[in-house]
């Protein structure tokens, strides 16, 4: 029952966490719920925006004054590990500690090289309970952007592409044909709405060449990622590292089929999505062969399309 319980209050967590999607970047999403003994919520809170008060800051905020006193026997529940370090705000770890929770549950370590355990050492070492890894699954992967980084030194990479029925994702460059058309109006917006949560997107300088695709958002609100094409002579990694320099926790690589490839041979991935249109056509340049270490993610059809999307099976 208390495993339960616990799993409960950490999904409370996790929906809190996600309202921090555009704002809290480059900082991770990060949820906090404060229970009294007696199983009701007496604070909760998010990261709203970088620079700005953590979860656990924004919980105990929301703690009414006829509640204060509750605390000494409450558990707090985070997404996160509580940071230990002084960055743009206090540590996490000392408020609760100041707090006098008698509990505290996370859903995952924090993979920052600042923080990496301590703050969950910081917090045992006071005498507060800590239990770490409720839900750690899907904790890890709301921030999978923030992990990749900083457990990688890489961006989080997303390979995407559109195909016909019979594998094809466009003709050839002498055909001197527009471009095909695979996507409806509402998968195209999907796309754009997903373009509008990455820092980067990169094609390969023959689909910039043939197409001039924009790369923008002009479907969805929000940012346009940063474009990129794949110059000749230039590696995916070099791209990578460059990103990761300018700090840059994500990318979508878009094509063409040779680009795509070489991301899929190097292993330079983390997930991949393919849309696939309900016709054939006779000729063409034909799809990136997957990888053999996929599992299927989620199956979904709009319009007569079917995206599909795979991650890495874990050995």
């Amino acid at each position: 029952m208390h495993i339960l319980k616990d799993e409960e209050y950490m999904r409370r967590c996790l929906q809190l966490a996600r309202n921090g999607m555009q704002n809290a970047k480059p900082n991770p999403m990060v949820g906090a719920v404060i229970v009294a003994e007696d199983g009701r919520i007496i604070g909760e809170g998010y990261h709203v925006r970088c620079g700005e008060g953590h979860a656990e800051v924004n919980a105990f905020a929301s703690v009414k004054p006829e509640d204060e006193h509750l605390l000494h026997s409450a558990t707090i529940y985070v997404s996160l590990e509580p940071c230990s370090h002084y960055g743009k705000t206090p540590p996490c770890a000392e408020l609760i500690i100041k707090k006098g929770v008698r509990r505290v549950v996370c859903g995952c370590i924090d993979p920052f090289a600042k923080v990496k355990g301590r703050g969950v050492e910081m917090i045992r070492r006071a005498g507060i309970e800590v239990t770490v890894g409720v839900l750690e699954t899907e904790c890890h992967k709301l921030n999978k952007w923030f992990m990749t980084v900083n457990e990688k030194q890489r961006p989080y990479i997303l390979l995407k592409w559109a195909q016909t029925a019979n594998g094809i994702i466009g003709y050839h460059q002498d055909d001197n044909k527009p471009a095909l058309q695979l996507s409806t109006p509402f998968t195209k917006m999907l796309v754009h709405k997903l373009r509008a949560e990455y820092d980067a997107i990169l094609v390969g300088r023959i689909t910039d060449d043939m197409e001039h695709p924009q790369l923008n958002v002009r479907d969805w609100a929000g940012k346009n990622p940063k474009r990129l094409v794949l110059a000749h002579g230039s590696s995916p990694q070099e791209v990578l590292d460059k990103l990761y320099a300018e700090k840059a926790q994500s990318l979508i690589v878009e094509g063409g089929a040779k680009t795509l490839s070489s991301f899929i041979q190097l292993g330079l991935w983390d997930e991949i999505r393919v849309e696939t249109a309900p016709f054939a056509v006779e000729d063409g340049v034909m799809a990136p062969t997957l990888p053999q270490n996929v599992i299927v993610e989620s199956t979904e059809m709009y319009d007569g399309n079917t995206i599909v999307r795979y991650f890495k099976k874990v050995l």
